[in-house]
């Protein structure tokens, strides 16, 4: 395996575990936060949809575009609204994941190896020094999400998946 290879796999088996996570969910408890202040997961898979699209971009990538105020809607300042008007259906969610997956995958076969070593994007370089570092970062920020998605899960009384 090539560090392309796991770059890609590390995207793909986060967006696995996120899709098993929410496979049994309605859209009704896509609403649902694990306790008060928390991440409804709504607002959760439009800021993972957000964020990859913004990572992969970062580092030059060419990304698809969002539709209109999708990122406002699931940015800090929207976090604790729990409108269904301010949400998308989880299948429509799931649809914007597959295409900035796809697109992500096209995004880290572009970097050649010495491309990955190159600087990471400055505003985050304290963090994430290279090119690298930020595509790890992709699947990494989505498993971090994976651990709410899962208390939520158990709020719900649903059977554990992993």
């Amino acid at each position: 395996m090539n560090v392309h290879d796991l770059l890609k796999h590390n995207v793909t088996f986060s967006h696995g575990i996120t899709k098993a996570y929410l496979a049994d969910i309605s859209d009704e408890e896509m609403l649902v936060r694990a306790v008060p202040g928390s991440n409804h997961l709504a607002w959760q898979l439009g800021h993972l949809i957000a964020s990859e699209r913004s990572l992969m971009a970062s580092v030059g990538g060419t990304m698809p575009d969002l539709p209109e105020g999708f990122a406002e809607k699931h940015g800090k300042e929207n976090i604790a609204s729990d409108d269904p008007n301010d949400f998308l259906s989880k299948d429509e969610y799931f649809q914007l994941m597959g295409q900035m997956h796809e697109a992500a995958m096209a995004v880290i076969d572009g970097v050649d190896e010495t491309g990955l070593d190159a600087p990471g994007p400055e505003q985050m370089r304290d963090f994430f020094p290279t090119v690298g570092s930020v595509l790890f970062m992709a699947g990494g920020h989505e498993m971090m999400h994976a651990g709410q998605i899962a208390a939520i899960r158990r709020k719900l009384g649903k059977p554990i998946v992993m």
